[in-house]
């Protein structure tokens, strides 16, 4: 009877060990779509960066990234693809392979790598939010524009969860906000964050003046954050705040 105990006992302990080892692993990132416009790459158990591809006269063919935060079969976007053809892959891709409504799209500022394809999503009757800043500069540049408003922060609900969208300042753009997800720590930093060894990049809109300032806010806020996603390149960790800091530091 001892031994059945003993016996018991180690396969719960190790049961057990087992299970904790697995939930301690870090998740390894994997693609989930490939087309000739866009690629899915599963970054967590519920957060994928979407990336197409913008042809510009200065940097060439850019690769632009976005975020899928899922929960409950429903999914808040951040960014648009480049293009409406891009935007109808990842559409069907959420839809057909995650099995999810989509319940908002959130441009992080006003250029075509944020709301490009943001049409797309308005025939789709998807609800899109963008800071009032981002609705003036989309108004004055002419590009569609986001049909929702909000000053400096919003809470978008995703299941039984939810998102904040927040601004912190000026950086890459006047309008430039993030995207943070609470429940796995991953902030989607648009441009205003770049990967590490990314040089200044497109400074046109930009105010550098403020830049690093409004990246250390961002730091400050979420000082427990696993996952950042940059505009473009690879995705890192808090390290990426501190480069693009530094990056910008003007004393």
């Amino acid at each position: 009877m001892k031994a059945l105990l003993f016996f018991l006992t180690f396969l719960l302990c190790g049961n057990l060990y087992s299970q904790s080892t697995l939930s301690l692993k870090k998740f390894k990132p994997i693609e989930v779509y490939h087309s000739e416009n866009l690629i899915v790459i599963q970054i967590s158990d519920n957060a994928f960066l979407h990336t197409s591809f913008l042809q510009t006269n200065d940097f060439g063919n850019v690769p632009c990234n976005g975020m899928i935060v899922r929960n409950s079969n429903e999914v808040v976007l951040f960014d648009t693809p480049t293009n409406n053809k891009s935007a109808e892959d990842l559409i069907n891709f959420i839809n057909e392979k995650l099995n999810c409504k989509i319940n908002a799209i959130v441009p992080t500022h006003f250029h075509d790598d944020c709301l490009g394809a943001l049409a797309s999503f308005h025939k789709l009757k998807i609800p899109s939010f963008g800071n009032y800043s981002t609705i003036e500069l989309a108004k004055t540049n002419n590009v569609v524009v986001p049909q929702n408003g909000f000053n400096d922060s919003l809470k978008l609900s995703l299941g039984n969860t939810y998102v904040v969208v927040k601004y912190f300042g000026q950086g890459h753009t006047k309008d430039n906000v993030v995207g943070y997800f609470p429940k796995e720590n991953i902030l989607f930093g648009g441009c205003l964050i770049k990967e590490l060894q990314a040089t200044k990049g497109y400074l046109g809109d930009a105010n550098v003046g403020e830049w690093s300032s409004t990246v250390e806010k961002v730091k400050q806020q979420y000082p427990n954050v696993k996952i950042v996603i940059p505009g473009h390149g690879e995705i890192g960790g808090i390290d990426l705040l501190d480069y693009t800091i530094k990056l910008f530091k003007t004393h």
